[in-house]
């Protein structure tokens, strides 16, 4: 089969030939269709992802869409001819997918929302797994909570801003004024952080009593902010990049509980796998039902012309950007 092959970090993909894959027990060989690129995929290509190292050499892409052609012993849970979607590879010795194939664990999949095309299911196991884990899994958003998601427009922020409506929150997202106007067709309040104060829109939206939950997904000052934002003694913060050194105080002062989401730890440890394959099963039936939708960008790339993909990520796609494999 043909795939694209890191060979060494900081260099571009080489488009090789290879030995098409055998599913093993407990695995589905995925004719692939699609493959999902995030940030994520920049920093392993460069070899900056100390929390989601590769073993070269590797192909990459950690989300993929596609047709299964075979199951492995067993696997019942999918068969021959089942359209799939999943997070499955492209970190620690998983195959990515970037390739004609790749043989993944069948507790990562879940069949792919009838409603999507498969260019569309790519952009999305990432994305959705890590907002689903951060408003669900850590937070349990629900009908009467004022929700405030850092980051609306991006990647995850989008898919979260609508999780939460979907489960009945009054959402807002601080995002660029430009996106305000795809915040609100979410249903959501956008907020310009740059020009309001965390003062401002906390005195504004809440009366200056803080926000039931807040989702972190930009990391640093803002999160720091969430913790002077949040609700006093039942709010929530999460964060999916809070990697740095943060003072408590602001938080503990308010009461309040922190928690994080690394997404990643499933595929890395092999432990928790059959959550994943879940929660994709909840993302089908929310899409499927017409409350959550991916924002991909309209740009069409294949394994000839990856690296423009790669650099459209870098440039900041205006939408999860995706390669089209067959």
């Amino acid at each position: 089969m043909k795939a694209l092959i890191l060979n060494s970090y900081n260099s571009p993909l080489q488009l090789q030939e290879v030995e098409k894959p055998v599913p093993a027990s407990g695995q589905v060989l995925i004719k692939v269709r699609s493959g999902g690129l995030n940030p994520l995929d920049l920093k392993i290509m460069s070899g900056q992802a100390g929390h989601a190292q590769t073993k070269l050499p590797a192909i990459p892409g950690i989300d993929v869409s596609g047709i299964a052609e075979a199951v492995g012993k067993d696997v019942s849970t999918f068969k021959p001819g089942d359209e799939v979607y999943g997070m499955i590879g492209g970190v620690g010795d998983n195959q990515g997918s970037l390739a004609d194939y790749v043989a993944a664990d069948a507790r990562l999949l879940a069949l792919k929302p009838k409603n999507l095309s498969f260019h569309e299911a790519a952009a999305l196991p990432l994305i959705f797994i890590t907002a689903w884990e951060a408003m669900v899994d850590r937070a349990n958003v629900h009908e009467g909570q004022k929700v405030l998601v850092h980051g609306g427009a991006g990647g995850v922020g989008h898919i979260a801003v609508q999780i939460a409506r979907a489960r009945g929150a009054e959402v807002f997202a601080t995002v660029n004024k430009r996106h305000f106007e795809l915040i609100t067709g979410y249903g959501a309040v956008p907020i310009d952080y740059s020009a309001t104060s965390v003062e401002a829109y906390m005195d504004r939206y809440t009366d200056g009593e803080g926000f039931d939950v807040i989702l972190d997904n930009v990391g640093g000052k803002t999160l720091d902010d969430a913790f002077a934002a949040v609700k006093r003694y039942t709010g929530h913060v999460v964060s999916i990049l809070g990697w740095g050194s943060h003072s408590l105080a602001p938080l503990s002062f308010r009461g309040a509980t922190y928690s994080g989401v690394f997404t990643l730890y499933p595929l890395l440890s092999g432990n928790g796998r059959s959550h994943h394959g879940e929660i994709l099963r909840q993302a089908t039936a929310l899409i499927e039902a017409g409350m959550v939708k991916p924002t991909v960008s309209p740009s069409s790339y294949n394994l000839e012309t990856v690296m423009d993909a790669y650099r459209e990520v870098a440039a900041g796609s205006a939408g999860k950007v995706v390669v089209d494999i067959s």
